[in-house]
């Protein structure tokens, strides 16, 4: 298990990666009107809309089963395999699978 990325809310996508490439060097690596996922420096940065996504903290795995415990594994768009799993705090927790 490695950590892959952080999802934070913001108000707008499109003036959130200006900011977040402009201030913090960050590269665009998806974008479209209800999230957007960048990269900086070794590590990748979720900006999502609160409404439409859960803030969270993502775990990424070679074989989500072993770790899911669960036989409810959905899909993103782009093929990869998540859960959504709260801790103790109900903080979100995504684990996938690329």
């Amino acid at each position: 298990m490695r950590f892959d990325h952080v999802a934070i809310c913001v108000e707008s996508i499109r003036e959130s990666v200006e900011w977040y490439c402009k201030e913090l060097d960050a590269t665009l690596e998806y974008r479209d009107e209800t999230w957007a996922m960048l990269k900086v420096g070794d590590h990748k940065v979720a900006l999502i809309l609160g409404d439409l996504h859960p803030p969270h903290i993502a775990f990424s795995v070679s074989d989500i089963l072993s770790v899911a415990h669960t036989s409810e594994v959905k899909s993103h768009r782009d093929g990869s395999k998540f859960i959504y799993k709260k801790d103790p705090s109900g903080n979100i927790v995504e684990i996938l699978q690329y």
